[in-house]
C-alpha cells in the first residue's frame, strides 16, 4: 500500500509577509492622501461634468451666429391678478405666475426654439441693463422650462423677461483654434523629428563605448595612456586656437598651407598640423559659402524660401561649432602622435628605463586632469583660493597617478575598456535622470522661448536614452560572427563594421522609431515651459479655462500619436 504524501506545510513567512504588505500599503494610502470626500463634493462633480462636456466638443468648426430675442412682460410686484401670461408668435413664452414679488420663483417655459441650443434668460428693468437669471438648454423639440428667481427690482411699470437664443447660420468653416492647432502640431512633429535625427547620429557611435562586450578587451600600455592624457588637453587648446585663427585669416592660412603642401609634396612625412589647419580653413569657408548662398536664395525662392534659411542655418551652425570641431581634431591628432611616441619608447627603452619614466608620466597625467577638474569646480562655485583650485587638485591627481603606476607595474597593458564603459554609462545615466522639462527650462534661458529650446532639450535626453538602448542591443548580439571575424586578424573597427553592425540595424531602426513617437508626446510637455510645439498652446488654453480649445489640441495630439504608431508598425514590419 502506497502511503499518501505528507501534507505540505505553508512557509512560515507567508502571514508576516502579508501583514507587512498591508502595513506598507496603508502607509502609502496615508502618504498619498487617498480620500473620497472630495469626490463626493457636489460642486466638484458639477465642475468635472462641465469640463468633460467641454472636452467632448473640441472647437474645430464654427458658423456665423445670429442672436434672436423673444420677450414677455412681467410685473414686480403684482398690481393685478397673478395668473399665467403667454406671449405667442413664432416662438411662444409662458410665465407662471405672470407677476410676483421680488426674490420669488417664476417658471419660464418656451417652445418653437432651435433644438439643443443654450438660451439666456434675462430680466430687463427700466434702466435697460440685462440681468442674467438662468441659462437653460432646449430639448430635441425646441422647448424648455426653467425656474428663475426674480431680483430685488420692484417697479410700478411692467418689466420684461427676455429669452435670447444664439443660433448658427451659414456654412461651416475651420475655427482659428483649429488653424493654430494644425500649425503647432506640425511644428511638434518636426521638432521631434529634428531632435530624434540629430540624437541618433550622436547616439550610434557613443553606444559602442557603452557596450561591455566591445570595451571589455581593450587595453593599452601605461606610457601610451599617460602620454595621451597629457596630449589631449594640449590638443584641445591647440585646436580651439587654430579655429580662432582660421576664422579670421582663413584665406591667408589656406594659401600658406597650399604653398607649404606644394613645397613638401616630395616629402613622405605627413604634417599633421598643416592638415589640421587646412581642414579647419575648408570648413570655415564652407560655412561662409552656405551662409551666402542661403541668404541669396531665401528671397528668390518665394514660398520655398525656407530652403535658403535652412542652408544659411547650416552655415551658421557649422561656423558656431568650428571651435568644437577644432578641439576634437586637435585632441585626436595629438593623442595619435602621443600613442606613436609611446610605442617607439616601448621599443627603444629597456624594461628598467621604461619603468623609470612610467611613474613621472602617470603622476603628470593625473595632476593635469585633476587640475582641470579643479578649475571646472572653481568656476561653478566661484572659488579664488589657490589652495583649493590648484595645489589640492594637483596633489590628489598626482597621488592617483602614482597609485595607477604602482598598480600597473609588472603588467603589459592597462585595461582601459572597462573604464571607458563605466564612464560612458555614468554620463548616460546622469543625462537620463534629468527630465526634458528641466532641460527645456535651462535651454529656454539660453536660446529663448520657442521650438529650438525644446529641440535641444530633446536631443540631449534622447542621446542618453538611445545610447543606452543601442548599447544593450550590442551586448546581446550573437558572439559567433564577431569571434570569426576577430580570428581573421581584423582590426577593431573591422570587427564592429562586419561583425556588429549587420546584427544591430533592425533593432536600431525599431528603437529610433519608438523614440520619435516618445519625443512627439514629450514635446507636448516641454511646451508648457516655453519649449515650443503644441504644448505651449495647450498650456495657454488650460490657464484660460478654455477647455473646448484645449480639447482641439488634445485631439490633434491623439491623432498624431496614433498615426505615428501605425507608421512605425509598418516600418518595423517591413525592415525589422
Amino acid at each position: 500500500m502506497v502511503e499518501p504524501p505528507p501534507p505540505r506545510r505553508r512557509p512560515w513567512w507567508l502571514w508576516p509577509a502579508v501583514i507587512i504588505g498591508i502595513i506598507v500599503y496603508a502607509y502609502g494610502f496615508a502618504e498619498t492622501e487617498v480620500s473620497l470626500d472630495q469626490i463626493r463634493d457636489e460642486s466638484r462633480r458639477d465642475n468635472l461634468v462641465r469640463i468633460l462636456r467641454a472636452l467632448a466638443r473640441p472647437e474645430l468648426l464654427e458658423q456665423d451666429q445670429e442672436e434672436t430675442t423673444t420677450e414677455i412682460a412681467i410685473q414686480i410686484p403684482c398690481l393685478g391678478d397673478p395668473a399665467p401670461t403667454t406671449a405667442a408668435g413664432e416662438r411662444m413664452l409662458t410665465l407662471d405666475p405672470g407677476c410676483a414679488v421680488p426674490r420669488s420663483l417664476v417658471e419660464v417655459s418656451g417652445a418653437g426654439f432651435q433644438p439643443n441650443v443654450e438660451l439666456g434668460v434675462y430680466l430687463i428693468p427700466e434702466s435697460g441693463v440685462r440681468l442674467r437669471l438662468e441659462q437653460p438648454r432646449t430639448d430635441s423639440a425646441g422647448s424648455f422650462s426653467t425656474e428663475v428667481r426674480l431680483p430685488n427690482r420692484p417697479a410700478e411699470a411692467a418689466q420684461t423677461i427676455s429669452v435670447v437664443s444664439v443660433e448658427p447660420v451659414g456654412e461651416l468653416r475651420w475655427t482659428q483654434t483649429a488653424r493654430d492647432t494644425l500649425e503647432k502640431i506640425v511644428e511638434t512633429v518636426f521638432l521631434a523629428l529634428i531632435a530624434t535625427t540629430f540624437a541618433t547620429l550622436l547616439a550610434v557611435p557613443l553606444s559602442f563605448l557603452a557596450a561591455r562586450n566591445l570595451m571589455e578587451g581593450m587595453s593599452s600600455p601605461l606610457i601610451n595612456v599617460a602620454l595621451g592624457l597629457i596630449a589631449a588637453p594640449l590638443g584641445i587648446a591647440l585646436g580651439v586656437g587654430e579655429a580662432w585663427l582660421v576664422g579670421r585669416w582663413s584665406l591667408v592660412i589656406l594659401g600658406a598651407a597650399a604653398l607649404a603642401a606644394f613645397l613638401l609634396r616630395s616629402s613622405a612625412r605627413r604634417v599633421w598640423l598643416l592638415e589640421l589647419v587646412v581642414l579647419l580653413a575648408v570648413l570655415h569657408l564652407g560655412s561662409q559659402l552656405l551662409l551666402l548662398v542661403g541668404r541669396v536664395l531665401e528671397p528668390l525662392l518665394g514660398p520655398f524660401g525656407f530652403i535658403g534659411r535652412f542652408l544659411a542655418g547650416l552655415g551658421d551652425l557649422l561656423q558656431f561649432g568650428l571651435p568644437v570641431v577644432g578641439a576634437l581634431l586637435g585632441a585626436g591628432v595629438l593623442v595619435t602622435l602621443a600613442n606613436r611616441l609611446g610605442h617607439r619608447l616601448r621599443r627603444s627603452l629597456s624594461p628598467g628605463g621604461l619603468a623609470a619614466i612610467n611613474t613621472p608620466l602617470a603622476i603628470g597625467a593625473g595632476a593635469t586632469w585633476a587640475w582641470l577638474v579643479g578649475r571646472a569646480i572653481a568656476w561653478f562655485y566661484e572659488w579664488n583660493d589657490p589652495l583649493r583650485t590648484f595645489w589640492i587638485p594637483i596633489l590628489i591627481g598626482g597621488l592617483l597617478g602614482l597609485a595607477a603606476a604602482l598598480r600597473a607595474r609588472g603588467r603589459q597593458a592597462l585595461r582601459l575598456g572597462l573604464g571607458v564603459y563605466y564612464a560612458a554609462r555614468t554620463v548616460f545615466n546622469v543625462l537620463r535622470a534629468l527630465e526634458p522639462l528641466i532641460l527645456a527650462i535651462v535651454f529656454v534661458v539660453w536660446v529663448g522661448i520657442g521650438p529650438f529650446a525644446g529641440a535641444l532639450a530633446l536631443v540631449l535626453h534622447t542621446i542618453a536614452a538611445l545610447a543606452k538602448l543601442y548599447s544593450e542591443q550590442v551586448e546581446s548580439i550573437a558572439p559567433g560572427p564577431l569571434e570569426a571575424i576577430r580570428a581573421t586578424g581584423a582590426t577593431r573597427l573591422q570587427n564592429v563594421v562586419y561583425g556588429v553592425v549587420p546584427q544591430i540595424i533592425p533593432p536600431y531602426i525599431s528603437f529610433t522609431m519608438y523614440r520619435w513617437d516618445i519625443n512627439v508626446r514629450m514635446s507636448t510637455i516641454i511646451g508648457f515651459v516655453g519649449g515650443g510645439g503644441i504644448g505651449f498652446l495647450l498650456q495657454q488654453n488650460i490657464n484660460l479655462l478654455d477647455y473646448r480649445a484645449a480639447a482641439a489640441q488634445i485631439l490633434a495630439i491623439a491623432i498624431v500619436v496614433a498615426s505615428m504608431d501605425w507608421l512605425s508598425s509598418k516600418i518595423r514590419a517591413r525592415y525589422v
